[in-house]
């Protein structure tokens, strides 16, 4: 059985591919370094951004689904709300006018 990435390397693979495809990609809070989720903060231009978690997929790796869209403060409530909640969690922003 294949053993899941720590959430560590998985996040700084993350950073490295935004990089390398011209975007600029930050840690904003880092939880957990073997377990914690990952919230994913999308920023296209100012005001606007959308905001991943992880999805359960039964079949295979893990998916993420877009939790709100196109609106920044609504996506930083949502952050401050989980966070609250978990203290594993890990937020990473992504900022790319292409939103890959």
């Amino acid at each position: 059985m294949l053993r899941e990435l720590p959430t560590h390397l998985w996040v700084s693979a993350l950073l490295r591919r935004a990089s390398v495809a011209g975007a600029f990609a930050t840690i904003v809070h880092r939880g957990d370094a073997d377990r914690g989720d990952v919230l994913l903060k999308v920023t296209r231009a100012r005001g606007v951004a959308d905001l991943y978690a992880p999805a359960f997929n039964p079949e295979g790796p893990t998916m993420f689904e877009c939790l709100v869209v196109e609106d920044e403060p609504a996506t930083d409530a949502m952050i401050v709300r989980r966070r609250a909640n978990d203290r594993d969690l890990w937020v990473v922003e992504v900022e790319d006018a292409k939103a890959r």
